[in-house]
């Protein structure tokens, strides 16, 4: 009877071992279970943000093509220029929605260049007539402003300088220096602009 007794004590003490085992995988995989549900609810959320992401960029570079579209790039300002004289020397080209004038990031001082963004992409043909037009007393460059996008100047200096030589012994596109003993007594590095005219009555506002 005490082997039958001990027999039964073991039995059940193994049953409940066998309980406790399984409640505790089943307590394990409820949390493996639950750990993926975060991880895969962590992942739809960042490719949402990702998406997010590409959209805004996406809708930045539409923007900035647009911008650009509608533009030109000044050469051989005069440093002494100013926003409202550049909006006015190409008023008769059409609708001005905007007029920059860089500046050197280290000094304030005007690099001499601008750009001047109108209304309608078709009035850039119409201002490139004023290539080589005097203002203030120079001869100035105007070409279609050229759109720069992240990742695609890479390494494309030397193509850029192809229509202007040396950077350091000539002006923009080969011209006469516009820098040196009669401007600011260096050349300007670059960075930096000057406000802006901003057309319609909206104030200034640069790139």
């Amino acid at each position: 009877m005490a082997a039958e007794e001990e027999d039964q004590v073991e039995n059940e003490q193994l049953d409940h071992q066998v309980d406790d085992d399984d409640a505790g995988d089943e307590e394990e995989i409820a949390a493996m279970k639950k750990r993926v549900e975060e991880m895969e609810a962590e992942a739809a959320k960042l490719r949402e943000m990702q998406a997010s992401i590409d959209s805004q960029t996406d809708n930045l570079r539409e923007n900035k093509e647009d911008i650009d579209a509608r533009s030109i790039f000044v050469g051989n300002v005069d440093y002494g220029a100013s926003p409202e004289e550049i909006q006015a020397h190409f008023q008769s080209c059409g609708s001005i929605n905007r007029v920059t004038i860089l500046l050197d990031k280290f000094t304030g001082h005007p690099k001499g260049y601008a750009y001047v963004e109108f209304s309608e992409p078709n009035l850039v043909t119409q201002a490139l007539v004023l290539n080589e037009s005097v203002f203030r007393g120079r001869n100035i460059k105007v070409v279609p402003k050229r759109t720069n996008l992240p990742g695609m100047n890479r390494g494309g200096r030397g193509g850029g300088r192809g229509g202007g030589g040396p950077r350091g012994r000539g002006g923009p596109y080969g011209g006469p220096a516009s820098y040196g003993r009669g401007g600011y007594g260096a050349p300007p590095p670059r960075g930096g602009y000057r406000g802006g005219y901003r057309g319609r009555g909206r104030g200034f506002n640069p790139y």
